[in-house]
């Protein structure tokens, strides 16, 4: 099968798909100009744009009733992780109904791809993604979360309760 290529002397020019861009551009500056009130654009520090419930942002760890971690450092996130941004260290809980806990979890929220794996990973509710976005910063030293950000910062007030009832995983042998 041959293909057939008209092509006209005016198309192997580059000027004239430059100038039909810029006449695409101007309208839309004149038009957009003129119409403020007609403009998508969200004026960010007054009015800020509402995302949905299913967004995901930030990391969040939940915490239990009493005010203690949910995750029991199964690594089951950190393995599952595509980034690889997520480091945890388990140590024995003195507790001998708990089997461990992390003494140390940080995310590296600028490797980060918010893809939401690690929340589907988690078998007990421990990690979530959050609806804050904003994450300022001066160096990157301040994008590496650990516990303290990540389930007890201030905005949190206190942390986020799982929705898994213990009394429930424990009935049902989990």
């Amino acid at each position: 099968m041959s293909v057939v290529q008209n092509i006209s002397r005016l198309s192997k020019w580059y000027l004239p798909g430059i100038i039909g861009g810029l006449i695409i551009t101007m309208r839309h500056l004149l038009l957009n100009l003129f119409n403020r009130k007609q403009m998508t654009t969200v004026n960010y520090p007054e009015e800020k744009y509402e995302y949905s419930p299913r967004f995901k942002g930030n990391h969040v760890l939940t915490v239990k009733k009493d005010g203690s971690l949910r995750c029991t450092a199964c690594m089951l996130c950190a393995t599952n992780c595509p980034a690889d941004c997520i480091k945890i260290v388990a140590s024995e809980h003195a507790d001998p109904t708990v089997e461990k806990y992390p003494t140390t979890y940080e995310i590296d929220m600028l490797r980060c791809v918010f893809c939401g794996f690690c929340e589907e990973a988690c078998p007990v509710d421990a990690i979530r993604l959050g609806p804050e976005w904003q994450t300022p910063g001066v160096s990157g030293s301040n994008f590496i979360y650990d516990i303290n950000t990540l389930a007890y910062r201030s905005n949190l007030k206190g942390g986020i309760l799982s929705h898994v009832d213990d009394e429930e995983r424990h009935k049902a042998g989990i």
